[in-house]
C-alpha cells in the first residue's frame, strides 16, 4: 500500500479528537484544541462509544430496561432509537408515550406521535446515516420503519440474533430486512453488541461506510490488492508502531485500543477534514467542504458509561472527571 499525506494526518486526528475528549470532560468551557478545522466543524469522537448518541443508547436506552427481562425489550428499544438516531426524537416520544417497552408499545399511537413531531417541523431524523425507507406500503417513511420493526419482532429476530454464533452471524441476519443495506446492518450489529443481548468481541468484523472509503482513497494512493476491510484491520494493527513513529501520545479509551469500528470512523471523519486541511487531495468522493459547523456547549459530559466487559477503568461520578494530564493543544504544523 502507498500512503500520501493524509495518511500522517489520520494519526494526528486520531490522538488529538482523543485529546479533545479528555480535555472537555476535565473542563468543558475550553479551549479544548488549537486545530482550527476541529474548533471550527464538527467532527465525531476517535472512539465511537464515546459519541453523545452512542452513550446515549448505552446509558439511557439500553440500561434504561430492566436486565432481567427477556432480549426482545433491549432488542426492540435499541433498533427503535437506531433507527431515528436522535436523542431529541426518543425524549418527545417518551414524554408524551412514558417509557417505550415491546411488552406495552401502542404501534399506531407511536406512529402518531412521530407524525406529530414532523408536522411541528422537528427533524425526526439524524443526518449521521442515509436512511432509506422500507418498502412496506405505508405513506410515511416513519410509518414503514415502524412496520419494519414489527416485522422484526414478529419474525422473533432479537431470540435469534441471542443465539448466533458470530458476530458476523448477527450482521447477516440483520442485512436480510428491507431498507437495511452493509453499511446500516453494521453500524446496528455494533449498537446491539454494546447492550447485555450479546457479547462478541468488536475486533471480529467490520463493515466500510461511504464516508470511509473516501478516507481509504485520500490516505493511500494504492492499496493493491487489499480490501478495505483488510485496510481497516491493517490499521487496527498498526495503530501503536504509526503513534509511535510521529511522537503523539494516545492514551487510548481509558486503555482501550482502537478497534476496527474506531479505525472505520477515523477514516469517515479524516474524509471530511481533509477536505480543509489537504484540499489538493480528492479522493474518490470530490466533495471540497464540510458542512456541519461546531458550536459549542459549554455543559459538562456525564460521566461515560461503556459495556461492563469492557472492563475500562471509568472514575465514578463522586470522583470527578478522569485526571489525564494531557498538554495543552498545539497547533498543527501544516496551518
Amino acid at each position: 500500500m502507498t500512503p500520501t499525506i493524509v495518511f500522517d494526518t489520520y494519526w494526528r486526528f486520531a490522538a488529538e479528537r482523543l485529546a479533545m475528549y479528555y480535555r472537555r470532560l476535565a473542563d468543558p468551557i475550553g479551549p479544548s484544541t488549537a486545530d482550527p478545522i476541529l474548533s471550527g466543524f464538527r467532527f465525531t469522537n476517535t472512539y465511537r462509544a464515546s459519541d453523545r448518541v452512542s452513550q446515549y443508547l448505552i446509558s439511557e436506552v439500553q440500561a434504561g430496561t430492566d436486565r432481567s427481562q427477556e432480549p426482545r425489550e433491549v432488542f426492540f428499544r435499541t433498533i427503535l432509537f437506531k433507527i431515528f438516531n436522535r436523542i431529541e426524537t426518543w425524549e418527545a416520544l417518551e414524554q408524551r408515550l412514558g417509557p417505550i417497552t415491546w411488552a406495552n408499545l401502542d404501534a399506531a399511537a407511536l406512529d402518531r406521535e412521530l407524525e406529530n413531531l414532523r408536522r411541528r417541523g422537528n427533524s425526526i431524523y439524524s443526518a449521521a446515516y442515509i436512511m432509506p425507507s422500507p418498502s412496506f406500503g405505508r405513506e410515511r417513511k416513519h410509518s414503514n420503519h415502524i412496520a419494519l420493526l414489527l416485522q422484526m419482532m414478529k419474525d422473533r429476530l432479537p431470540d435469534r440474533i441471542r443465539q448466533a454464533p458470530s458476530l458476523r452471524t448477527v450482521y447477516e441476519l440483520v442485512l436480510n430486512y428491507p431498507g437495511i443495506g452493509p453499511f446500516l446492518a453494521f453500524q446496528y450489529t455494533i449498537d446491539l453488541n454494546y447492550s447485555s443481548l450479546l457479547d462478541f468481541d468488536e475486533a471480529d468484523m467490520v463493515v466500510a461506510g461511504p464516508g470511509a472509503l473516501d478516507g481509504i482513497s485520500k490516505c493511500f494512493s494504492n492499496t493493491g490488492r487489499a480490501t478495505p476491510e483488510e485496510v481497516i484491520h491493517w490499521m487496527t494493527d498498526r495503530q501503536e508502531s504509526e503513534f509511535a513513529r510521529l511522537g503523539l501520545r494516545f492514551d487510548g479509551l481509558y486503555g482501550r485500543p482502537l478497534q476496527p469500528i474506531d479505525c472505520q470512523n477515523v477514516f469517515c471523519e479524516i474524509s471530511k477534514y481533509a477536505r480543509v486541511a489537504h484540499p489538493d487531495i480528492a479522493g474518490i468522493a470530490k466533495r471540497t467542504r464540510i458542512k456541519q459547523i461546531y458550536r459549542s456547549n459549554h455543559r459538562p459530559l456525564p460521566v461515560p458509561q461503556f459495556p461492563s466487559r469492557w472492563g475500562l477503568q471509568v472514575p465514578s461520578e463522586q470522583a470527578g472527571p478522569r485526571k489525564i494530564s494531557y498538554p495543552e493543544p498545539v497547533q498543527p504544523s501544516f496551518f
